[in-house]
């Protein structure tokens, strides 16, 4: 069977999907993306998955891919993230069985995608891009699709949609934010970027960005035309958000952990879901929400989940006629809705004002602390100080490093070059030098490995050291072994 491209691959294998669940690393496992289906999701996409690791070891393959396979949980996406065209083909060869496509991560913006040069950080090599998806859309027998940010200028972003359906992508999706926007800075994703590449290119074209309920993913349509619209947040929060509904939330964690007992995975995901479900009632229970931090098992997830159901059962029994939600939500606390992730601003006024009333404080306003008093600590740091009660957070107390001569880090106290490990290294190994200060011997391994041939030479000819032609290379490296013995 020919391989369906562009419109005619979405509507046929993707059967014409509106309703999208983003890959999310370590959140879109199966048992995720199959609750996520039974609640109006049309098409879901795997974690990221790192094409170079993929490749090479066999039980990634399995505990990622090759141990999930489950006739519901299609159509499915595979996505990889990779920088160089061969790995990336190869690793997609080894998944197109198990999936409809195969997508290349265009998107990610985080700090590790930065020092693994991929994701949004390889959104300027467009020749690398082109070749990558060249290659892979003439080798795999599934389409090729990609997921990108864009560029702050709608022009650059139009022509960078161009080139990759140039190149052969049969699907976009768009994330309205530049790599840039991410975490308090994130703000607003553009529509209108997401309009003008849907109007510039001819293959289908999802959005990405602003999804909280129902009403936005059909406002979304309506305003950029995209074929479909992919949600990540909003649906860890609500997985019912496509069907337009706000449940309790314990009925979709009880969903959700049935389905684990079915499919497991690591206990951190599903730690994660429960966490971000029940994110608004933590703030109330903040024991419960230690307790859940601190489980072991599935069975003690299981436990405070049932607790957490109870206390909210309770506090619904107790309830006066005619209350509001607290907290300017807007619904009760134990109902799935949005969680909209407070600015820069907002972020510093909860951590000026309510987190000091609290006792604790955000994490963003940790580098503001001026002493040891435990009322402005952070818990990690209060924790810290009840093992070592002597212990000082005052910056002012820090030690002062001397820094490094090529880089500013921390140089090494005792180092021959004034320079930190790092730096020092490469010099000494450059210059087949020793440092004893960080324990590197380059210069003295050298002449052991060189007096260790020549004796090896005489042990294996005695009658070098008898002849008078040895040569001078021969009789140097000879008198430095008998140097090296005396």
């Amino acid at each position: 069977m020919p391989k369906l491209r562009g419109e005619a691959f979405w509507r046929e294998t993707l059967r014409s999907a509106h309703y999208v669940v983003a890959p999310m690393v370590d959140q879109s496992e199966l048992a995720w993306r199959l609750l996520s289906r039974r609640h109006g999701a049309q098409l879901c996409y795997t974690p990221m998955l790192h094409a170079q690791v993929f490749l090479r070891d066999a039980n990634y393959r399995r505990e990622n891919l090759y141990g999930e396979a489950c006739p519901e949980d299609r159509p499915l996406i595979v996505q990889f993230c990779a920088n160089d065209p061969e790995v990336f083909v190869q690793a997609a060869l080894l998944a197109q069985d198990y999936c409809d496509a195969i997508d290349l991560n265009l998107g990610c913006p985080q700090m590790i995608a930065k020092r693994g040069h991929y994701g949004a950080f390889l959104q300027e090599e467009w020749d690398l891009l082109q070749r990558m998806i060249l290659l892979a859309n003439e080798k795999l027998s599934v389409p090729i699709t990609c997921k990108i940010r864009v560029f702050p200028e709608i022009d650059k972003t139009v022509k960078y949609a161009q080139m990759l359906e140039k190149a052969g992508c049969q699907l976009l999706t768009v994330h309205g934010r530049t790599k840039e926007q991410k975490g308090p800075l994130a703000g607003v994703a553009s529509w209108e970027h997401i309009q003008a590449v849907r109007k510039a290119v001819s293959i289908p074209v999802f959005a990405n960005g602003n999804i909280q309920c129902l009403s936005d993913v059909e406002e979304c349509i309506r305003k950029t035309g995209v074929h479909g619209v992919m949600s990540a947040e909003g649906n860890l929060h609500n997985p019912a958000l496509f069907e337009g509904r706000n449940p309790l939330v314990w009925e979709m964690a009880e969903e959700y952990l049935e389905i684990v007992q079915k499919y497991p995975c690591p206990l951190s995901y599903v730690r994660a879901h429960l966490f971000k479900l029940w994110h608004h009632t933590l703030q109330v229970y903040q024991q419960l929400r230690e307790e859940l931090a601190k489980v072991k098992t599935l069975e003690g997830i299981v436990d405070v989940n049932r607790e957490l159901k109870l206390r909210c059962q309770e506090e619904i029994a107790n309830q006066k006629e005619g209350e509001k939600p607290k907290e300017g939500l807007p619904f009760f606390h134990w109902i799935c809705q949005p969680y909209i992730r407070p600015g820069p601003k907002e972020r510093c006024k909860e951590n000026g004002a309510s987190g000091t009333e609290k006792g604790v404080r955000g994490k963003r306003a940790l580098e503001e602390e001026e002493d040891g008093n435990s009322e402005l600590l952070s818990k990690n740091k209060q924790k810290k100080k009840l093992r070592n009660p002597n212990k000082s957070f005052d910056p002012s107390l820090k030690p002062k490093y001397a820094k490094c001569d090529q880089c500013g880090n921390p140089k090494g106290n005792k180092c021959v070059f004034n320079m930190c490990r790092g730096c020092c290294k490469k010099r000494a190994f450059r210059e087949t030098a020793d440092c004893p200060g960080h324990g590197l011997l380059f210069k003295t391994k050298y002449e052991k490995s060189l007096s260790w041939q020549s004796s090896q030479r005489v042990i294996q000819n005695p009658e070098i050291s008898r002849r008078g032609d040895v040569d001078v290379g021969e009789a140097a490296v000879l008198k430095e072994a008998g140097d090296g013995a005396v």
